[in-house]
């Protein structure tokens, strides 16, 4: 039977009106790198995420059945995400060795959408970013969502071009 959910004062219900297990927390995007470790380092500087130690190196056949790679090595860490304290949600990244990437199976190949941050002023976050090796997509836009209120936000690029929204949210004007 397919599942359909749908949103009822903010709890999430299927249609058939069972409830998402308390068990359910999200806990982490991952990012893979070209290198794992100029990129962590990127997120430090810039969102003021912390290292989340060990750092990992991942290999064998757990691995490889989990990838569907053949002879998969992976190397990162996780960072904890600035707001969240230390037992938050983490930005795990993570860099495939060469000659796993070449097997990939999609687990292994470099990017995601896009990861947002809230900021006091994205314009003064935009420079930071810009200082320490990152660069701007579009413009700065500031708008008003009906039903959601004002939006100032500017989407920009890590130093390996992985596409970061800066947004601060404001209330509607009156």
């Amino acid at each position: 039977m397919e599942k359909r959910w749908e949103l009822r004062a903010g709890k999430r219900r299927t249609r058939t009106g069972g409830r998402l297990s308390a068990k359910v927390k999200y806990v982490h995007t991952n990012l893979v790198a070209r290198d794992w470790k100029a990129l962590a380092g990127f997120y430090q500087t810039v969102f003021e995420c912390t290292p989340k130690p060990p750092e990992r190196e991942l290999s064998g056949e757990w691995l490889d059945r989990l990838t569907s790679m053949r002879a998969a090595h992976a190397r990162g860490i996780h960072l904890l995400l600035p707001g969240w304290g230390e037992h938050g949600p983490t930005l795990e990244i993570f860099q495939y060795s060469r000659k796993s990437a070449r097997r990939a199976s999609g687990v292994s190949v470099p990017g995601f959408g896009h990861i947002a941050f809230s900021v006091a002023s994205p314009g003064t976050m935009l420079r930071k970013l810009e200082r320490n090796g990152g660069s701007r997509v579009g413009e700065l836009i500031r708008a008003e969502i009906a039903g959601m209120g004002r939006i100032e936000v500017v989407y920009a690029r890590d130093p390996e071009g992985n596409v970061i929204e800066l947004q601060r949210w404001g209330r509607t004007r009156r």
